[in-house]
């Protein structure tokens, strides 16, 4: 019975990041300016979304990142593979690595229990070599090696559309 519950709690968990980039790419694609793509699967090797403003030369390469716990993790060679995206259109102006983080409106206390919380998403910029990162539900990144953490400092990225920020 819990192997059931197991796979049934990674779909729920898959199925949650997809439509938090799905909303992301509808989100760009809403303001009339920007194109944004979902690219796939997480097997391709490709970030999650790849978002472009022709009349602005910007594109970003998001890594997309969903969940009800406290923390977020986002592992290296994904950051590594946005950066090689954003590398490859190097021709424009304004190419970015994006972490989009949403903290859900329920944190998880354990098995099947939850309580209320204000949802929150931030929108950082990684500008450094890639590494493990992992986000916390008040805005904290920090980079993980080994068993540790260490704080680092990434820029918010302001957002052509309505989010749910933390002010």
């Amino acid at each position: 019975m819990a192997r059931n519950g197991g796979r049934r709690g990674a779909r729920l968990r898959r199925q949650r990041g997809y439509r938090w980039e799905e909303t992301l790419a509808d989100r760009f694609n809403g303001t009339g300016k920007w194109r944004a793509f979902r690219l796939g699967s997480p097997s391709t090797g490709l970030p999650d979304i790849l978002a472009v403003c022709p009349s602005e030369g910007l594109i970003y390469a998001i890594e997309a990142k969903s969940g009800s716990g406290m923390s977020l993790y986002v592992p290296a060679d994904q950051i590594r593979r946005c950066k090689e995206w954003v590398d490859t259109f190097s021709g424009m102006a304004g190419g970015q690595v994006l972490l989009a983080f949403k903290f859900l409106s329920k944190k998880r206390t354990g098995p099947g229990r939850y309580v209320q919380r204000e949802l929150r998403e931030y929108y950082k910029v990684w500008d450094g070599d890639a590494a493990d990162c992992v986000c916390t539900y008040d805005g904290d990144v920090f980079e993980r090696t080994g068993g540790s953490r260490r704080p680092i400092r990434l820029a918010e990225c302001p957002m052509p559309f309505r989010t749910r920020r933390r002010t």
